[in-house]
Formats: C-alpha cells, structure tokens, sequence
C-alpha cells in the first residue's frame, strides 16, 4: 500500500525533470482519452518552458518522500486565472492529491484577488469533467478546433 502522507509546496527548479515526467505522463494519457492526434503542446515542452512557468506563474508540486507526484501551474493575468498542465502520477491518484492541490490553489487565488480560474480539458472525458464539476467548475463554452471537443471550464470566486 503506498503511504499518502503526501506535502504540497511551490516548486523550484529542482523539480524541473520531476515535472516534465508527470506532465508528459498525464498528457499521454490525457491525449488518449480525448482519441486526438493534434499534436499538444504539454508532449512539447522544454525544461526552459517548466523554468519559465516556475519564474513566472504559480507552480505547486504534491510530493512523497521527496518524490513529486502531481503539478499543477497557474498563471494569473488581471482578475482572472488560467490553470494549465495538471497532473497525478497514476500510481498516486485517487488519494486526494489532486484534490488537494486544487484546494491550494483557490486559496492562492482568493488571497491574490482572482475573481474567476479557468482551464481547458476534452470535454468527452467523464473523469476529467466529474472531477473539476467536483470542484465547482462548470462548462462555459467547448469548440473542435484541436481536432476533439475541449470545454473551457470556469470557476467563479465570490
């Protein structure tokens, strides 16, 4: 049995491998589900996109045992948030990792003044919508422009 005795911080460039491997993990993965060869940008990514993000945005890290096993980054522009790159290592998931660090960020958003956090995810993909419906995201609009139906979900601080 895996010990989910799991602590969140922000992350430092020691983290940079770590979070490639979990974003390359959830996007595979991710990319499968939503059946689309659009060739997505997170399969892309360079380690100076991650430093990028950690310089720049917020960058959470859930880790065990000095493992990361989830990220998550958010970048804030005005009053609204837009929440990208979310990932759990699959050997980790369903033990509130991801829950967690979802609560962590709407603390960082309420404190930061955000009114409202956004994020796009395939909108076929009943976990994915479960999960942020769990969260108090709803559906503000999809479109097919990736080759596959993507939500852009919002959630509304009040």
């Amino acid at each position: 049995m895996i010990n989910s005795g799991f602590e969140i911080r922000n992350a430092s460039m020691n983290d940079v491998a770590q979070i490639r491997e979990i974003t390359m993990e959830a996007f595979r993965k991710y990319k499968e589900l939503a059946k689309t060869d659009y060739p997505l940008a997170a399969l892309n990514e360079s380690d100076e996109d991650i430093i990028n993000d950690i310089e720049n945005n917020l960058v959470l890290v859930a880790y065990i045992n000095g493992k990361v096993v989830g990220s998550v980054r958010v970048s804030v522009d005005g009053d609204t948030a837009y929440l990208s790159r979310f990932g759990v290592n699959p050997e980790y998931q369903n033990l509130g990792i991801g829950k967690a660090l979802m609560n962590l960020v709407d603390i960082n958003m309420k404190v930061r003044g955000v009114k409202k956090i956004q994020l796009h995810t395939g909108a076929k993909i009943k976990s994915l919508i479960i999960f942020y419906y769990g969260r108090g995201f709803y559906v503000e609009s999809t479109n097919s422009d990736r080759g596959y139906i993507r939500a852009l979900l919002t959630k509304d601080y009040n």
